[in-house]
């Protein structure tokens, strides 16, 4: 580690909850559900993606993987935008990923796209935001612990009025 740098550590606690009773004795006997657990944070429900015997209504590894992208890339984004003198009235990321799996089920995400749609208060802002995205994308915590791109298709937008 840098010096000077410091660590941060995280606990995260997930449980299984899709024993039916037999456990795995069977590829079909048991659910993938699951419970994602913080101490001191809402417990969010999970499972796998629906194509691997999921729960469609749970949240899986994948959408976290990509949401945790977003999330992080936004966070950093209106960091920046605050100390920039940009302010921006709404954002909005629809991402995106893509997976790859081979025919023995192994498998990696190739890629991430981002799209966040930024509304800046005004138009002189604008031409600030691209080279905003541009460091956030790379101050972004979980951005740069992957190793596939992340990729950005942003839209900047200014407040009415």
């Amino acid at each position: 580690m840098a010096h000077g740098a410091r660590e941060h550590r995280y606990a995260v606690e997930v449980v299984w909850t899709g024993n039916r009773g037999e456990g795995t004795t069977g590829y079909r006997a048991f659910d993938r559900n699951h419970e994602i657990r913080v101490e001191g944070k809402p417990t969010l429900t999970g499972s796998a993606d629906p194509a691997f015997r999921g729960d469609p209504t749970h949240w899986n590894p994948e959408d976290l993987l990509v949401s945790s992208l977003s999330e992080c890339h936004m966070l950093w984004f209106l960091h920046l935008a605050a100390v920039n003198g940009v302010v921006v009235t709404d954002y909005r990321d629809t991402a995106t990923g893509t997976m790859a799996v081979s025919r023995d089920g192994d498998g990696q995400f190739t890629e991430v796209t981002l799209h966040p749609r930024v509304t800046v208060r005004d138009a002189d802002m604008v031409t600030k935001v691209e080279k905003l995205h541009t460091e956030a994308n790379a101050k972004c915590f979980i951005a740069r612990s992957v190793n596939f791109p992340v990729h950005h298709a942003p839209e900047t937008l200014v407040a009415p009025g």
